[in-house]
């Protein structure tokens, strides 16, 4: 399958919707088979195949897909289908398909439901065309059942499992199987048809499956059943199937479950469990239906013999990549639990929590679409593309956003959530890390029409929308319409962004004008001696509205001391606008405050035994235990302590500038679209050196930090770095130094202190795969402050980037006369070299 199938439903199709001749029933497994002859083997086979609501497929009693079929949703009234390869599953002469389908009959949190049970299947084997019809047999597994109360809360469109292994039917998927006994499916429709409707192409891979692994502490576990329940651990929380093997009699009921089997641990909202009813002898059984958790529950009777229980990991086709180090272990660990927060919230969707709710919102999806850039693969790109197509095209006439989506019976817009999914944290951190900007033509006309929907007051300040939920964030002290308005103008920089992608750039004046009207309102109508507060709200001043306020870009740097005062004073945000919190302290240059907030809010996730990070500050009552929108400290221990940041979409260009606050040692890692970005900071209490490597096509800014002093003596590769006829500026005082570099790997070190930075401009070093590189200072190389801002900066380093192409071979020979003069006479003090340097300029 391509990275990015296309984005259209297909209508050209042979096959026919089959099922048995009722509709149902709701939690029904249908088992559907076709035999066929190949005379030769062909070339390529891809099948085609769609269903409501999830499948396995065997070829020839082979099991080629596990779980098949994507939660359904990609429109309101849609479908997706999979590709699949049979190639090398074929064989000459008879070949039998098997497919079991799973009807789940209801809908969820991530799942519309269409009302009827369905399978469409057509493959392309070479040349001949292989389609479901009336020929296939199908036949109601009697095994499956549905188990008694309780069942699964209504945010989850799956079942428990219930399975009597003594109604099974054995070899059912063989190629020698005979179904002749089998009644003939039913035709239903032909494709784009109700109520299946239009067919769209699965844009994620089919899940990883990580086999049949024994439990950490398998060889501790009973070998007989008792009345105990057996506790088998895992090694950290996962999306599994629990496996067991025995020797029993028939008619004995066997539970599994997880410790996650109760939602949040209050005993109401209870999660998928398995049964299985025993046959006589030996037998093994895998629960199709995935759970997850840190421990997996079995409850097996006396008189049953235990030969084995595993468990099959599966997830999100992606790989761990990426990561973090630094010389304080609180933040290795909880970057890490981060990493396995995010991964266990990732399948058909995005989620907020793979347990009670298994939902797609989107103010958790826009936490763990960056996340994934920083500690992930670039498999991961796939699935935050897929949120942001659910997202707008289940857009309503009436012009709101929703989410969760895709869904059946939920429908609130909750309005803040849907600024923060359409603002510079949402779709533009998608498109500026992946560089797959194209996407915003298609998404651009439904952010215009959602802007649209909001209005100014008589003061210029919005309108308070209440939506579906009025719900800004878990907890009290939430001041809502400072949270309208910044989120709102975090939204309209990223919609000028979009309009301009999009070729929209008509619409790039007004946004600009209601932007400047609403930062100057809320600078006029919000700001108080204590901070910023709106008049309506009568609490203690919030720390999620104030640090908002910095990331909109409507705080001045004169307010920030104000504003910081109350973000180490207040603590309401709950783990999900913590993230933007913290990210706030480091926006002010304040990342030793950032670091400090940061370890006392989560010390307590940090400690706990889990290795998920958590709905609320707590765990118990009904907050889950595994929470993405807690992850945000990942991406700001990447991005913000390392450094690591895009400035041009793609990382065409990117920005490394590292503000460890009271951390002394940080090495990270990303990799990106263009390669692997790494990047090791070190420092001392007179000397700080950083490593960089920057990839082929790429060029890097690297941005010293200036909190330790005033930055001087600077060296690159171990040459000096002394100004000679380049057109860098000087950096004076507390200023950050910038130096623009090319493809290779870097090592800049410098004393740090009282001194003056003299001047740097020319790399000595020799790149890995591109010619010498000037290292250039920019003027005044404040980090830019929201998107704005960034643009102009990211104009500034493309200019700075042409003009170092320009002078190359005039860095060269200054390289080569620099080496000259180090070799036959002592290096100048830095004073004469900075003076000579500014009569040159």
């Amino acid at each position: 399958m391509p990275i990015n199938p296309p984005d259209l439903p297909l209508s050209d199709w042979s096959a026919r919707w089959i099922w048995q001749a009722e509709a149902g029933p709701a939690d029904g497994w249908m088992c559907l088979r076709k035999t066929f002859d190949l005379a030769a083997l062909p070339d390529s086979a891809i099948a085609r195949i769609a269903v409501d609501s999830k499948y396995w497929l065997w070829i020839n009693g082979e099991l080629v897909v596990r779980e098949g079929a994507v939660k359904r949703g990609p429109t309101p009234t849609g479908t997706w289908f999979d590709a699949v390869d049979l190639t090398k599953h074929l064989v000459v002469g008879e070949n039998a398909i098997a497919v079991l389908v799973w009807y789940w009959g209801k809908h969820g949190f991530s799942h519309q439901d269409s009302g009827q049970g369905g399978l469409l299947f057509e493959a392309d084997i070479g040349g001949r065309f292989l389609v479901s019809d009336r020929s296939w047999r199908v036949l109601r597994h009697p095994a499956f059942g549905t188990t008694a109360p309780p069942h699964p809360n209504y945010r989850l469109s799956e079942h428990s499992i219930r399975f009597d292994a003594r109604a099974d039917i054995l070899g059912w998927t063989e190629r020698s199987y005979r179904d002749s006994d089998w009644p003939q499916a039913t035709e239903k429709g032909s494709p784009p048809c109700a109520p299946w409707g239009e067919l769209w192409p699965r844009t994620i891979p089919q899940w990883r499956d990580h086999g049949l692994t024994a439990y950490t502490n398998a060889a501790a576990l009973p070998k007989d059943g008792s009345a105990e329940t057996i506790v088998a651990e895992l090694p950290y929380n996962c999306q599994l199937t629990p496996f067991l093997e025995i020797e029993a009699p028939a008619g004995l009921v066997i539970t599994m479950r997880t410790d996650h089997y109760c939602g949040g641990g209050n005993d109401k909202d209870f999660n998928v469990r398995a049964e299985y009813i025993t046959t006589d002898g030996r037998q093994s059984f895998e629960s199709p239906g995935w759970m997850n958790g840190h421990r997996v529950l079995y409850d097996i009777p006396e008189g049953i013999r235990i030969v084995a229980l595993k468990f099959r990991e599966s997830g999100y086709d992606c790989s761990f990549a990426g990561s973090f180090r630094c010389d304080d272990p609180f933040y290795n660990t909880l970057w890490e639990k981060a990493r396995r927060t995010l991964y266990v919230t990732m399948r058909d969707t995005y989620m907020d929590c793979p347990d009670r709710e298994r939902a797609q919102w989107w103010g958790d999806a826009v936490i763990e679409i960056e996340e994934a850039f920083y500690a992930l693969d670039r498999g991961a790109d796939r699935l935050g593309r897929k949120a942001i197509l659910d997202l707008v095209r289940w857009q309503r006439e009436d012009r709101t956003l929703f989410s969760p989506i895709p869904t059946g019976n939920y429908s609130s817009e909750l309005p803040q959530q849907m600024l923060a999914a359409i603002g510079r944290f949402g779709f533009w951190t998608y498109m500026l890390h992946s560089g797959d900007t194209a996407l915003a033509t298609e998404f651009y006309p439904h952010v215009r029409a959602y802007l649209s929907l909001w209005e100014l007051d008589g003061e210029s300040l919005i309108v308070h929308r209440k939506g579906g939920w009025d719900w800004g964030d878990w907890g009290t002290d939430i001041d809502v319409r400072l949270l309208d308005n910044t989120w709102y103008c975090i939204a309209l920089e990223a919609a000028i962004r979009y309009a301009k992608l999009s070729g929209d750039e008509g619409d790039i004046k007004g946004w600009r004008e209601r932007h400047r009207t609403v930062v100057k309102a809320v600078q006029k109508h919000y700001w108080t001696v204590d901070g910023f507060r709106s008049p309506e709200y009568q609490g203690p001043v919030d720390d999620r509205g104030n640090a908002l306020a910095v990331l909109a870009g409507i705080a001045s740097r004169k307010q920030w001391p104000t504003v910081t005062r109350v973000l180490m004073t207040s603590r309401h945000a709950s783990p999900y606008l913590e993230k933007y919190v913290l990210e706030a302290l480091f926006e002010m240059d304040q990342a030793d405050l950032a670091l400090r907030r940061m370890r006392d809010r989560y010390q307590p996730m940090v400690d706990s035994g889990l290795s998920t990070l958590w709905e609320f500050w707590t765990t118990g009552g009904w907050g889950s235990s595994n929470h993405a929108w807690a992850g945000g400290p990942l991406s700001l221990l990447s991005m913000r302590a390392a450094g690591i940041t895009p400035t041009a979409p793609g990382y065409a260009t990117f920005r490394v500038a590292p503000r460890p606050g009271t951390l002394r040692d940080i090495e990270a890692e990303v990799v990106t679209v263009r390669g692997v970005i790494r990047a090791h900071f070190r420092r001392t209490p007179s000397r700080i050196s950083l490593d960089v490597t920057v990839p082929a096509s790429t060029h890097a800014t690297i941005d010293l930090p200036t909190a330790y002093g005033a930055v001087h003596g600077i060296t690159i590769n171990g040459m000096p770095a002394t100004a000679t006829r380049h057109r860098g500026a000087p950096v004076l005082g507390p200023h950050p130094s910038e130096i623009e570099v090319g493809a290779g790997t870097w090592t800049i070190s410098a004393n740090v202190g009282t001194a003056k930075f003299h001047a740097v401009v020319e790399s000595t070093g020799q790149p890995q795969r591109s010619r010498p590189s000037r290292a250039l200072i920019a003027k005044n190389p404040r980090p830019a402050r929201g998107p704005i801002a960034a643009k102009k900066t990211s104009e500034r380093s493309a200019a700075n980037v042409k003009r170092s192409a320009a002078n190359v071979k005039r860095s060269a020979a200054n390289v080569k006369r620099s080496a000259a003069k180090k070799s036959s006479k002592p290096a100048k003090r830095p004073a004469s070299s900075g003076k000579r340097q500014r009569r040159q300029h």
